[in-house]
């Protein structure tokens, strides 16, 4: 089912943990209006970047969201988030510098720079934190900081 033109449900939810533990990893009915927005979002990530935005990590299911070590409370979980590259874009320290000062005006709630050894990702979500200090951040083993930081 294609979400937008240039996103899929079938992309928002491919999952090689759930794939690889025989965990289902379809969501409920009820979070598919934030799929969509989720979707519309990355369209509009799409368009500012000027190439294709890879989705790495999309809706997890609750199992799938407890195999892979997310916390409960995980956009992801909740169909408002996606981990996303953008290979011909460049790296995603560039994409999240690209995305930080356009948050407001692409729809993004929360943006994370997130760096673990030599893989890196930038995680957009469409819900705003509580704390609106956290809406860029990035994310590492050494801990979190506030917005795109290079580490």
């Amino acid at each position: 089912m294609q979400l937008t033109p240039h996103f899929s449900l079938a992309e928002l939810t491919a999952s090689s943990t759930a794939a690889s533990k025989g965990l289902d990893n379809t969501p409920p009915p009820e979070l598919m209006p934030r799929l969509v927005r989720t979707a519309e979002m990355l369209e509009r990530i799409r368009s500012t970047l000027g190439v294709p935005v890879v989705v790495t990590s999309g809706y997890r299911s609750p199992a799938v969201n407890a195999a892979v070590g997310g916390v409960t409370s995980s956009d992801h979980a909740q169909g408002h988030a996606a981990d996303i590259v953008a290979p011909r874009y460049g790296t995603p320290l560039q994409i999240a510098r690209a995305l930080a000062p356009l948050v407001d005006v692409l729809g993004i709630g929360q943006l994370i720079y997130e760096r673990f050894g030599s893989t890196s990702w930038v995680h957009v979500s469409t819900r705003v934190p509580d704390k609106r200090v956290n809406r860029v951040i990035t994310i590492t083993s050494a801990g979190t900081q506030l917005g795109v930081q290079e580490v």
